[in-house]
């Protein structure tokens, strides 16, 4: 494998396992690794910038030559706890979402769980870095996704799991990202890259230890989030999920 691919995975919490079975196998010798956002990391792999990124499930039929490289993804089969939508008004109350600006993926959700599940009809707000730590008014409220939603969960009278309320919807787990391509990519070193992915996946008691100390949780609460509420295999479920999801985005007017 003399080639180096270029691969963006997101930055939050939930990548551990996949950033921990990447650094301690050799394929970490064929890869440029960067660490983004959601939103940057779909930008990267659509402009060319990488190779294979951890897009957001939104992103993927906007790939050009797209394709699912891997067996692995981030989802969750109910509640995920880190993408919320925040407010002090039950959901029937709501009038104005903020949108969080991390994710294309989060926002699409909401807005299909607004017009197909919730039943309601709201002012749709972009947001903008920082917006999570002014307080919503009245009647607002605000979907925050990643790490950040862990930092402002008590300030809330009302928090909506956007995971667990599109369970309730579809009986479906949710796909959030996806490991894809924009181009051919070689078979040895696909084999080798889900090797990785399911080493770490497989050993994230070791990669929360090998994490430094994180200022949203201890590393009992990050076992328990990663083993609990993420779920990574791309199975068949989740498979599902997904094509139902890519099904409402695209008959949906957002």
């Amino acid at each position: 494998m003399p080639y180096k691919y270029r691969v963006s995975a997101v930055s939050y919490l939930n990548t551990i396992p996949f950033l921990y079975g990447l650094q301690n196998n050799k394929i970490n010798k064929y890869i440029y690794l960067s660490l983004d956002n959601p939103s940057d990391c779909a930008d990267k792999l659509l402009n060319d910038e990488v190779d294979i990124g951890l897009i957001p499930s939104a992103v993927l039929p906007l790939v050009k030559e797209g394709e699912i490289i891997s067996d692995y993804c981030i989802g969750a089969t109910n509640r995920v706890r880190s993408v919320i939508l925040y407010s002090n008004e039950p959901i029937d109350q709501i009038n104005t979402i903020l949108l969080d600006y991390q994710s294309r993926t989060s926002v699409n959700l909401v807005k299909i769980l607004a017009d197909k599940f919730w039943k309601i009809k709201v002012n749709w707000q972009p947001a903008f870095p920082g917006y999570e730590e002014t307080p919503l008014n009245r009647s607002e409220a605000a979907v925050v996704i990643g790490d950040r939603s862990f930092m402002i969960v008590n300030n809330y009278s009302y928090i909506f799991d956007l995971s667990a309320e599109w369970f309730r919807f579809t009986g479906l787990p949710f796909v959030f990202a996806i490991w894809t391509s924009n181009k051919q990519i070689e078979p040895e070193f696909l084999t080798e890259f889900n090797e990785a992915l399911k080493y770490g996946v497989n050993n994230i008691p070791h990669a929360v230890q090998y994490e430094p100390e994180s200022k949203v949780m201890d590393k009992f609460g990050l076992l328990n989030y990663l083993t609990q509420n993420i779920s990574y295999p791309l199975d068949e479920l989740k498979r599902e999920g997904l094509q139902r999801f890519l099904y409402e985005l695209k008959n949906i007017k957002l």
